[in-house]
């Protein structure tokens, strides 16, 4: 196992594994305790009682933080005629088609975050699923990044919307913000994040769904959270 830092190690021991902290309170410690010197990413990780194995578990899907994540992100838009237009009109960073595609092909040209196409793309798009799927940047109905409201779907990323998928242990991953940001957004984000989380239970799920939730800077160490005053 990697060695762990002082750093780390230092801020570790002021966490009571054993306690289920107020999420307000595990949210401020997340702050005292960010041990590094840039603006560090909150990450919330919520365990649900899914199995993954099983297609009707699977729990994937995008919400819009309220106060974003508070990181700037690249769109890249493969769309045609009308809906390029109205992309760019959008804000998105990069757009095009077979233009788009060959560069990614060709060059590994990867430098954006979220991919959104209009539906008649995918035919072309398609033909990157083995690049593009296992970095989580393929166009996905499931996410609202395959959809010929491209205007929407621009202005929902740029204000803060997040992709969730749960892994193979049952876990979501999922940025909510910045050490920077104030308590209040942080709560809220990560309140919209379990709501989203409970709105779109699989009824094949049974027993206790919401097992656990915590939440940890980059360089910090994870704060338990109780779970069902996040919701309140």
């Amino acid at each position: 196992m990697p060695k762990q830092g002082k750093k780390l190690s230092d801020a570790a021991k002021q966490v009571d594994r054993v306690k289920m902290y107020e999420p307000a309170e595990a949210l401020e410690m997340v702050k005292k305790l960010a041990p590094a010197k840039f603006d560090e990413t909150v990450e919330a990780v919520v365990k649900l009682g899914v199995d993954p194995r099983h297609a009707d578990q699977q729990v994937r899907g995008a919400v819009v933080l309220p106060h974003g994540t508070g990181k700037t992100r690249k769109v890249l838009v493969f769309a045609k005629g009308d809906k390029a237009r109205e992309a760019e009109e959008a804000g998105a960073d990069f757009v095009g088609a077979e233009d788009y595609v060959e560069k990614i092909q060709k060059e590994g040209w990867l430098s954006f975050d979220v991919a959104i196409a209009t539906p008649d793309m995918m035919g072309t798009v398609g033909k990157l699923g083995r690049i593009l799927g296992p970095r989580g940047l393929m166009p996905n109905p499931k996410t609202g990044t395959v959809t010929f409201d491209v205007v929407k779907a621009v202005q929902e990323v740029k204000a803060g919307k997040i992709e969730y998928r749960v892994d193979k242990a049952g876990i979501i991953h999922a940025p909510i913000g910045k050490v920077s940001f104030d308590i209040e957004k942080l709560s809220e984000n990560l309140r919209v994040l379990v709501e989203q989380l409970i709105r779109v239970k699989p009824q094949a799920a049974k027993g206790q769904y919401i097992k656990g939730v915590s939440v940890s800077s980059t360089m910090g160490p994870g704060i338990r959270i109780n779970s069902q005053k996040v919701t309140v």
